[in-house]
């Protein structure tokens, strides 16, 4: 059985101010010829469609297209909701849409009630674990202490309990959203973590044939058995090494990976990170092969240059972002607030602030535990306010 495993859609984001819902409805016809033209089984859809929880119109509309075709299909379609989607909207419908082969998995309390499929070789079971924010679902699972490996442990242990319950030899795919360990992060994904802790091991998800994982944006194997597929489009210049695609995964007559291949999404403009004076820049030949890249330039003129923005634009059209570092300068590198935090979570940040105001003492155990715990009250309660609007 075939399936075609994506995830991370952010469908209504945009790349610094560039719209993109015109890439991604190009990504959208290549899913849906993709589908068609490699026979595929069922399409796996890993979190994160919308970028935010009440995604604008356009986005909706794209949305709205996408299940119709895919429905026309007559392909199979499991989705699950990412940290960036509200549940509750995205499963709008859900019932109804179910009909249609579209099988929207949004509610945690259904994490065991796969949809299941079958062919030659008997039946699979595809469970749908949307994003699972601890302190919203510990008391459902039953967790013993609110993290994510607690919580996504305690569901999983629930589609191992329906699993075995079924007909021997049923074989299992499991979609999930969560960091797992061992992946590799960029800037545009969400910080999701609890208690100082956001990864889970991939041990997690012992028991099933294939994990079609989301959240992360770039594409990777943690092991043979469980995957990221990465977002299609870039949404940061820290993926600009990334190949963006989605994996075709074939699961064999006894649960084995029989093949796992990289299906390329289109690109609509490549990136590039440029380093240098702004004569160097504008001057070396080598750089040609950028001119039509989307551009973030970091200038490192020991004294600001004059209008450096409209002179890069005269060979670089499309540059996006302009930053400054000058040569010699003894302060950490990076000379916009931006580029100081790059990598760094709310956890550090808060924790830089402290020592900042101390003049260098720097937080103890106890008040790290207080920032987190504030930080951990603040993401639970805009969830509990996303659930109840």
């Amino acid at each position: 059985m075939k399936f075609l495993h994506t995830s991370d859609w952010h469908l209504g984001r945009a790349f610094h101010r560039v719209n993109l819902l015109g890439a991604q409805a190009a990504f959208v016809d290549h899913l849906v010829e993709t589908v068609r033209e490699r026979e595929v089984d069922a399409v796996l859809v890993a979190g994160d469609v919308y970028d935010r929880a009440v995604p604008p119109l356009p986005a909706v509309e794209l949305f709205d297209r996408t299940l119709h075709r895919l429905a026309d299909l007559g392909v199979p379609t499991v989705m699950i909701s990412g940290n960036h989607d509200s549940a509750r909207r995205l499963g709008v419908g859900a019932g109804l849409i179910d009909r249609a082969g579209i099988h929207l998995r949004t509610d945690p309390a259904g994490c065991a009630h796969p949809v299941v499929l079958a062919d030659a070789h008997g039946e699979v079971a595809l469970y749908g674990l949307p994003y699972l924010e601890p302190a919203l679902v510990k008391d459902q699972f039953s967790a013993d202490k609110v993290s994510h490996e607690a919580v996504l442990g305690a569901a999983m242990d629930r589609i191992r309990a329906d699993l075995a319950a079924r007909a021997p030899g049923t074989r299992s795919v499991v979609l999930a959203h969560a960091f797992v360990t061992g992946g590799q992060a960029s800037d545009s994904e969400r910080d999701i973590t609890v208690g100082g802790v956001d990864a889970v091991p991939a041990s997690v998800f012992d028991g099933v044939d294939y994990a079609a994982l989301g959240h992360l944006h770039g594409c990777q194997t943690i092991n043979g058995r469980v995957r990221y597929s990465g977002s299609p489009l870039a949404y940061s210049f820290s993926e600009v090494h990334h190949r963006k695609t989605m994996w075709l995964i074939e699961l064999g007559a006894d649960g084995e990976i029989a093949g796992a291949e990289r299906i390329d999404t289109p690109v609509p403009r490549p990136l590039a990170r440029l380093r240098g004076r702004l004569d160097d820049l504008l001057a070396d030949p080598a750089h040609a092969v950028h001119e039509d890249a989307w551009v973030e330039a970091t200038l490192t003129d020991p004294v600001r240059p004059d209008d450096p923005m409209a002179r890069l634009a005269a060979r670089f059209p499309h540059t996006l972002s302009l930053a400054f570092d000058p040569e010699g300068r003894e302060e950490e590198p990076g000379s916009s607030y931006a580029q100081r935090l790059r990598g760094r979570s709310d956890q550090e940040i808060a924790e830089d602030f402290v020592a900042h105001v101390r003049g260098g003492g720097r937080a103890d155990e106890a008040e790290r535990a207080v920032l987190q715990g504030a930080f951990d009250d603040v993401r639970a309660d805009d969830s509990r306010q996303e659930t109840h609007r």
